[in-house]
């Protein structure tokens, strides 16, 4: 296990090198992974195929912004569709767990929302690119959830599941640190950066970084059991820690940083006094780690950094909206539910009528204004299910021990950035699985008959 891991994260880096050299080459890669994981789906005996399915998953939301930076998207939202697939293939074998039945009556909540765009849009709009722009992360959260709600997994399947998406977004790393080697050069101000953040949008490479660096951070603490894995975890730590945080984005990093201690502390809780011993030197080493990230980044941004995150432009001064203009187009979206509070103004619609009214094309950054105002009442309904249903599920199953850092992964992303990505939709799914207890088989000699 420990050279499979290695050897993976080796290739991945080389990939991430050559993506960066050779842009025909997304296409190509994109189209392998689907193909690999669906003839390994099809083929696959009917204990694993569960296993399998996730790990595609998991492993198709962590190449998904590397692709997007190299084009390499036939459609922009392909990766949800590729996710989509393959639990679509999960119900087809396994089926689903009947206790997730809320989480059908959460994707038929946001059809009226459709039916209103499809006869309310502007003949001039993209009607199509419009509604699947705002209904593929919302579908493939609802399917996903339905297929992962119960499945059992082993933690040795939850190790590989987990190792399936850090290996691209090692990948997506390399490609930033070979497109910006030099941070201070780029760092001449305290905005999102485009240019540190791989030439792509700050926002979305901040977050798969930060998911990234709280994934390594699980294997640190949680699988990794030799010294060479935890180093090797701790220099990954500190490379995705260190370019989350030059993107100058605060939205993945303080959500990273969110999922990490809440995971510490729930880690910490079920061990016994031996384990919790040997965890405080890990998490001593983890927070020298966390500091030395945090003064590289300081001395890199030539200081920036520090006014980002203390709210100031770069004169030092303090800036009096800490929420970028995400507040603005929040008011907006809430005005739109007042005005249409029933069904909302239909999927799609909401930047339209924002583009009306302001004369500006910006995209919402809040899932949960947006689905008030596209879908009304329906839409509170719909999202209280989100909501509510993992916890109901937490109740009854406490054997995940990531349920609470994946459950808010999804609320503080799609707070600050709706659900441009497919991590928000996978990875509140992966908050429903049932981690099995691996305990040991005891095996006794039969006894030998008398004489």
């Amino acid at each position: 296990m420990k050279s499979k891991h290695l050897i993976f994260l080796g290739l991945h880096i080389i990939l991430g090198a050559i993506m960066f050299f050779n842009r025909g080459l997304a296409n190509i890669y994109f189209f392998s992974i689907l193909t690999y994981f669906f003839i390994k789906t099809i083929n696959a005996p009917s204990h694993v195929r569960a296993s399998i399915i996730l790990k595609a998953c998991t492993y198709i939301l962590g190449m998904e912004v590397l692709l997007r930076m190299r084009g390499g998207l036939l459609l922009y939202e392909a990766n949800k569709y590729a996710v989509i697939l393959f639990v679509v293939m999960g119900f087809v074998y396994n089926g689903f767990n009947k206790k997730a039945v809320p989480y059908v009556l959460y994707i038929a909540l946001l059809i009226p929302g459709v039916y209103l765009s499809l006869n309310l849009l502007d003949l001039g709009y993209n009607i199509r690119k419009a509604i699947a722009f705002n209904l593929s992360g919302p579908v493939c959260l609802g399917l996903s959830a339905l297929f992962c709600y119960g499945v059992s997994v082993t933690k040795k399947q939850l190790e590989a599941i987990i190792s399936y998406a850090i290996y691209p977004l090692v990948s997506t790393l390399v490609y930033i640190f070979i497109y910006n080697p030099d941070v201070a050069s780029a760092s001449s101000g305290t905005s999102s950066n485009f240019v540190t953040s791989g030439g792509f949008g700050p926002n979305q490479v901040a977050t798969v970084l930060g998911l990234g660096g709280f994934l390594v951070t699980v294997r640190f603490f949680y699988f990794s059991k030799t010294s060479l894995l935890k180093y090797v975890d701790l220099a990954l730590i500190i490379l995705f820690s260190f370019r989350a945080l030059v993107t100058f984005s605060r939205g993945g990093v303080f959500t990273a940083v969110i999922m990490i201690f809440i995971f510490i502390i729930m880690q910490y809780k079920f061990m016994d006094k031996k384990g919790k011993s040997k965890m405080l030197l890990s998490i001593i080493l983890f927070f020298l780690v966390a500091v030395i990230s945090w003064g590289v980044s300081t001395i890199q941004t030539n200081g920036f950094l520090q006014k980002r995150y203390a709210n100031q432009n770069a004169r030092g001064e303090d800036k009096k909206d800490i929420t970028t203009g995400r507040k603005d187009i929040f008011l907006l979206e809430f005005e739109e539910f007042i005005n249409s509070p029933f069904l909302g103004v239909g999927v799609g619609r909401v930047k339209d009528l924002r583009f009306q009214k302001t004369g500006r094309h910006a995209a919402s950054h809040n899932e949960m204004s947006r689905i008030l105002s596209e879908h009304g009442l329906l839409g509170i309904l719909a999202f209280l299910i989100l909501l509510l249903v993992p916890l109901s599920f937490r109740i009854r199953d406490r054997s995940n021990v990531l349920f609470y850092s994946f459950y808010l992964f999804w609320i503080l992303t799609i707070n600050h950035s709706a659900m441009r990505i497919a991590a928000p939709a996978f990875i509140y799914a992966l908050s429903l699985l049932h981690v099995k207890n691996e305990t040991p088989r005891l095996h006794r000699k039969p006894l030998s008959a008398k004489a």
